[in-house]
């Protein structure tokens, strides 16, 4: 959420992709004594971020707050485009062209003079965030995600629902990792967690 005094950008539409990185670098020019925060998908961060890294670590000492931190989410997948494909058109995910190959993020910004951490476990990611936070100089911060598990809107059209099912009753590579994910953020919405009185 955004809190007063905050500022954002956001790519126009969700149709461009690959602005994340070079919109924190423009941020950290602009504003050099605050904090900048990108967070971004495997498949921007394959198009340009990692190129867009190299510029980070040749500009990082000018700033007088160094801090920038690149959040990947590392899922493997294009993601964005392989639910837009089941939800708007019923299709199942296309292996050849959403599938990406893993990268090593963190390894790559420490390999270039910045700061890498890579959380494989949800319980690792608030400890993550302090470091990041506190750190000497820019970090990517690279998180394994989860590409089963659907972006749900906050209202679902009933023509996205069936085309959804469609999907994945029509050879989708991962249906039952899906399902599995789909039902588990289902009953985290839904079903009342108990109380401890």
């Amino acid at each position: 959420k955004l809190r007063r005094g905050m500022m954002a950008s956001l790519s126009g539409g969700l149709a461009t992709m690959g602005n994340g990185v070079p919109y924190a670098i423009a941020a950290k020019f602009a504003y050099p004594e605050r904090v900048a925060i990108a967070m971004v998908g495997d498949g921007a961060m394959q198009m340009n971020g990692n190129a867009e890294l190299v510029t980070i670590a040749k500009y990082w000492q000018r700033w007088s707050d160094p801090r920038l931190i690149i959040m990947v989410l590392n899922n493997q997948d294009l993601n964005q485009v392989t639910w837009e494909m089941r939800v708007m058109e019923g299709d199942p995910k296309y292996e050849a062209s959403q599938n990406l190959p893993d990268f090593p993020y963190a390894d790559y910004a420490e390999m270039i003079g910045l700061k890498g951490i890579k959380v494989t476990e949800s319980e690792a990611l608030s400890g993550a965030w302090d470091r990041a936070l506190n750190a000497d100089r820019p970090v990517v911060l690279e998180v394994k995600t989860d590409p089963n598990i659907p972006p749900i809107p906050p209202h679902i059209k009933r023509e996205q629902a069936q085309a959804y099912m469609s999907a994945l009753m029509h050879g989708d590579p991962d249906a039952l990792g899906t399902v599995k994910a789909s039902f588990k953020q289902f009953a985290r919405e839904f079903i009342p967690k108990s109380r401890k009185h």
